[in-house]
């Protein structure tokens, strides 16, 4: 069935339309990753946008029971230039266009995403509707609202995965599974907990570190919630994620901005400013951290963006707080920095038990 992805700025792209067939709303974003698609389109820090896949070939391998970073889709739709009915691959249970459908998300195939992408990286990131009347588009993004999603892909009611060493609190902005599955891998007893959990409910949790993860959205959505934020960390040692960098930086007076179409793949170099390597790195994020707004007297800059000179990492002076920009647990992505986590749970004291680090 014919489809078109109507952009606010006038362009249009037409394709095949699979999965859920209805209208799809959402900021439309791109990502370079070659491979990984199962865990973009359940990456909770997608919620409310179209996805554009810049790898050609998309389905391939189909859709497993292992590689979910979520209980199902988050994206508002997907874009891509081939799609696979026939995946080939012996863990495969479903097809991609069988779970977009089962999820009720759509999609769109056959369209020139280097056009699309050409497109969004001239004019900045853009909303656009994945429909089957052209013309109706420009209202439809028009009319268009996006919510505030952190509510939406947050958990309501603290879970706990028990283990023998450190306790940690993992704050649910819209977390990846693989962040839990990374701090699991450390033998660390895990709480995790809803976004607006106060710092009083922490009190009572007794943890020995606490995660603010990656989430979807404007950080400043959260500003509510930043007075909270900076007296858990300068009470917990700390370690922020994407989203969670960015709520940490400004709970101590530094400034976020948006990029102009965000930085999304698997591939982005970033130099560690303590050693001096450079880290390949997996991102997902249109806000960062303004240059220039970091008190650098309280915190130092520990990791940049080779690409752009953008802020990737802080390091707090005083308090044990790290913050990092690009996800550490990389899935999909290299391994680069997985690192992170095995330093940060090790400066920890130990649990009740004895435990052995993998």
């Amino acid at each position: 069935m014919k489809g078109y992805l109507v952009l606010e700025s006038g362009e249009c792209f037409e394709g095949e339309l699979f999965g859920y067939i209805s209208d799809s709303l959402g900021e439309v974003v791109f990502n370079t990753s070659m491979t990984g698609y199962q865990e973009m389109i359940t990456d909770p820090s997608y919620a409310g946008q179209i996805l554009t896949f810049c790898y050609p070939l998309i389905g391939n391998y189909g859709i497993n029971l292992f590689d979910n970073e979520s209980k199902c889709p988050q994206v508002a739709g997907v874009i891509m230039g081939d799609l696979c009915e026939q995946p080939s691959h012996y863990l495969t249970v479903k097809s991609f266009s069988e779970q977009l459908h089962e999820a009720g998300v759509t999609g769109l195939s056959g369209v020139d995403t280097r056009a699309l992408v050409q497109a969004i990286r001239k004019q900045g990131t853009v909303k656009g509707v994945i429909t089957t009347e052209k013309t109706k588009g420009s209202q439809l993004i028009e009319e268009y609202d996006p919510p505030f999603w952190v509510p939406q892909v947050s958990i309501t009611k603290a879970v706990c995965y028990d283990n023998p060493g450190p306790h940690v609190v993992l704050f649910d902005y819209g977390y990846k599974k693989s962040i839990l599955d990374a701090l699991l891998a450390e033998k660390c007893q895990v709480t995790v907990v809803p976004f607006e959990t106060s710092f009083e409910e922490v009190e009572l949790l007794d943890p020995q570190a606490v995660v603010f993860s990656n989430g979807p959205g404007d950080p400043m959505s959260l500003s509510n919630y930043l007075p909270d934020i900076k007296r858990i960390s300068e009470t917990y040692p700390t370690l922020g994620i994407c989203l969670g960098h960015q709520l940490i930086s400004l709970a101590f007076g530094a400034q976020t901005e948006k990029l102009k179409y965000g930085h999304r793949g698997g591939n982005h170099p970033v130099k560690d400013l303590l050693t001096g390597k450079v880290h390949v790195t997996s991102q997902n994020h249109s806000y960062v951290v303004s240059n220039g707004s970091i008190d650098q007297s309280v915190f130092d800059i520990t990791h940049v963006n080779v690409n752009d000179k953008t802020i990737e990492g802080l390091k707090h002076k005083h308090y044990n707080i790290q913050t990092v920009q690009f996800h550490p647990e990389a899935h999909p992505g290299p391994s680069d920095t997985e690192y992170i986590f095995t330093e940060f749970i090790r400066k920890l004291p130990r649990g009740e038990a004895e435990y052995a680090f993998s």
